[in-house]
């Protein structure tokens, strides 16, 4: 099946590569939207003239594709929030001083250690009508949390940007929130705000209100509060409450997926129904029958587990993958997939850069693509064998489309991941089942003590065997590095191995070893680029100096502290070196003068003793040392000021303003992040 000669499939293609190119080029609604009527106008003769002239098809078809590319560009611009003139990004006041400010609560999101946290859209700012989305965080405390979706509340607070990483290549919240349409957080207590009785009646706080009937219901029946957590996640995709080492087992046994709504409880769900729905005959309006069926269950579904964007995604794409079987298109069900992923992006678009989606497309797609492939190697005649090996194709034909992507977010892989899936896969199937019933039944009434007891223990067997699969950490590769180079490279040879089986051919097997050659090149043009680099970076690690020396792929690592401990170090600083596959070569106590590249480097540190003839370029201040700044940089006259994380914020804000008298530049690690010199080292760290 050639899935290109689709004409919706070009069209496709074309709106993503508009919205990823409006994503990093971000041009102007003005110039895209000219550029649209002209592409427009082009079509539209086009359309008449081919009509014609078949010399004209192919401009024709360039012409579509442009319509399409330029229009995922409009696409994405008008869901741009912050180009909207109502939206509080543009209110600079709320960023600076304390406002009376309205919102509404539309998502509850994990808590952490110190706060409750939501997702809640705007009213207004100081009596004026703003919108919006922010992030609130209220205080935690001992009176009981009775804050419900839909509330309006009332506070005076200032509006907070979102912090951007503090080190390299920390995970970007900022640019995180951002793809969310989310710009702030405000922080808030308790007691400085007022909920109003009126509550906003929408089908988010009706959702809202189901999950907490089935929660009720479910304490109420004494379900054992870990299992109940892991079961909200699983049926529901509720995973505000799930704890972290129970999160950390399904991760080190290649489960994370399903504890994240997606194909898999969809697909269940759906299988589950036709299965009910198997008395009724294949025909015309028994097929009709079916199909509303499952759209109704699928749709009071999304309703029930919260209508969060992972259950929606995952509706729309079975919703129309159950329309394409009804319409007898099963062989093009690669198409139902581009009209979903289509649909979605025509009213999400931001969704595209979501982890989720990605995930869930690209595993979908190579189950579709790869597994019968797979299937062909083998065909055990044996029952037992045969459900065997058809688990385990269905599971290697995931991981290998969510590979690449898969070491490029997350940087690690677990190696037992087909034997969580062989021993999972059969309780999970009861799980769903039972637990679609379980809460089916408490979001109305109190559930059946025996239903809740049987679901309740299969959830501990999950439990136990993906701790038991967990365990086996040597079986779990972490600090993999992977880059987008890598990442392109392995799609590359992936997609032209697998069109190379399908049906060989001397052409694709060219093909192959060109994507050979391209990934041996992005590992040649890394290793040279790492064995090139020398740098020098002072880290944001709170309370403690810590600064790293790269000398090609070496790095030496220098803190205030006694480094004994190796390993708590490299974790602080994990992030920053996983990309490349780094390793720490040696840490030692840093010293109060060093050189870097004819630079001479002075580091003060909570003692406050230092040379008045030193004469450093760079001076790092650290431990908050009780100095007279501006006696100190008449005396050592430097270049650069460096404050990092081990300062008191009160100290720092007076040095600045020294700095700034002698206009000599002052680096917070606080506000700006780590501090990196790029250059060419000749004297290293003493």
């Amino acid at each position: 099946m050639k899935v290109l000669d689709f004409p919706l499939a070009k069209v496709t293609i074309s709106f993503i590569l508009g919205i990823l190119a409006c994503y990093y080029w971000q041009p102007t609604i003005f110039m895209a939207g000219c550029i649209l009527i002209i592409t427009g106008l082009v079509f539209s003769v086009l359309y008449f003239l081919s009509g014609k002239s078949k010399r004209l098809l192919l401009f024709f078809g360039i012409s579509s594709c442009l319509v399409s590319f330029w229009f995922g560009i409009i696409t994405l611009l008008l869901h741009k929030d912050s180009l909207k003139p109502s939206n509080y990004i543009h209110y600079k006041k709320a960023f600076e001083n304390e406002q009376p400010i309205s919102f509404t609560l539309t998502e509850q999101l994990k808590s952490n250690t110190y706060n409750d946290r939501y997702v809640a859209s705007l009213n207004y700012i100081n009596s004026i009508t703003y919108t919006g989305k922010i992030i609130v965080n209220i205080k935690k405390d001992n009176t009981r949390n009775t804050l419900l979706i839909g509330n309006t509340i009332q506070t005076d607070a200032i509006l907070q940007h979102a912090k951007s990483p503090k080190n390299p290549n920390q995970f970007d919240y900022a640019k995180y929130l951002s793809n969310k349409n989310i710009y702030a957080q405000l922080y808030i207590s308790r007691s400085e705000i007022k909920v109003s009785k009126k509550i906003k009646k929408d089908i988010w706080f009706y959702a809202a209100g189901i999950h907490s009937r089935i929660i009720h219901n479910l304490e109420k029946a004494h379900f054992n509060k870990t299992e109940m957590n892991v079961a909200m996640a699983l049926i529901l995709g509720q995973r505000q409450e799930i704890s972290s080492d129970i999160i950390k087992d399904y991760q080190y046994s290649g489960a994370t997926h399903i504890l994240s709504v997606s194909g898999l409880h969809v697909g269940f769900i759906m299988l589950f129904i036709l299965f009910i729905l198997k008395p009724i005959p294949n025909t015309r309006k028994g097929s009709f029958i079916k199909l509303i069926a499952i759209l109704v269950s699928l749709s009071l579904f999304g309703i029930i587990s919260g209508l969060s964007p992972p259950v929606l995604r995952s509706v729309i794409m079975f919703s129309f993958l159950a329309i394409g079987n009804h319409l007898r298109r099963g062989s093009n069900i690669y198409h139902t997939l581009l009209v979903s992923v289509l649909l979605i992006l025509l009213f999400e678009p931001y969704f595209l850069f979501d982890v989720g989606f990605q995930l869930s497309y690209i595993a979908l797609f190579s189950i579709l693509w790869i597994q019968p492939l797979l299937k062909e190697l083998w065909k055990p005649k044996n029952k037992i064998y045969n459900y065997i090996w058809e688990a385990l194709v269905v599971s290697f034909a995931a991981q290998i489309g969510t590979f690449p992507i898969c070491l490029y977010y997350f940087h690690q892989f677990p190696c037992l991941f087909f034997v969580t899936n062989i021993l999972i896969l059969p309780i999970l199937s009861f799980i769903m089942i039972t637990g679609i019933v379980v809460m089916i039944i408490s979001a109305f009434y109190s559930c059946p003590v025996l239903l809740i007891k049987i679901f309740e223990k299969s959830i501990y067997i999950l439990n136990l065997i993906t701790h038991g699969v967990a365990s086996l950490e040597s079986f779990v590769i972490r600090d993999i590095g992977f880059n987008s180079y890598y990442l392109l490279a392995f799609y590359a040879l992936t997609v032209t191995t697998v069109f190379w089986f399908k049906k060989p051919s001397y052409p694709k097997l060219i093909a192959i070893f060109i994507s050979v050659i391209f990934v041996q090149i992005t590992f040649i043009m890394t290793k040279k680029d790492l064995e090139q680099r020398q740098e020098l970076i002072v880290y944001h690690v709170k309370g403690k100096t810590v600064i790293t020396e790269r000398n090609g792929k070496d790095i030496f690592l220098f803190s205030n502290e006694n480094v004994g401990n190796k390993s708590s170090e490299k974790y602080r600083l994990n992030p920053a070196i996983i990309e490349n596959s780094d390793s720490i070569k040696s840490l030692s106590k840093i010293k109060n003068t060093f050189f870097f590249n004819h630079h001479k480097i002075l580091l003060i540190d909570s003692s406050g003793v230092y040379k008045k003839n030193s004469c450093p370029d760079i001076l790092i201040l650290t431990q908050s040392p009780k100095i007279n700044l501006d006696r100190l940089l008449l005396d050592l006259k430097p270049k650069l000021i460096i404050a990092d994380a081990s300062n008191s914020y009160s100290i720092q804000k007076h040095w600045k303003m020294s700095c700034a008298k002698k206009r000599i530049p002052f680096h917070s690690t606080g506000e700006m992040g780590f501090y990196k010199l790029n250059q060419e080292i000749t004297t290293g760290l003493f």
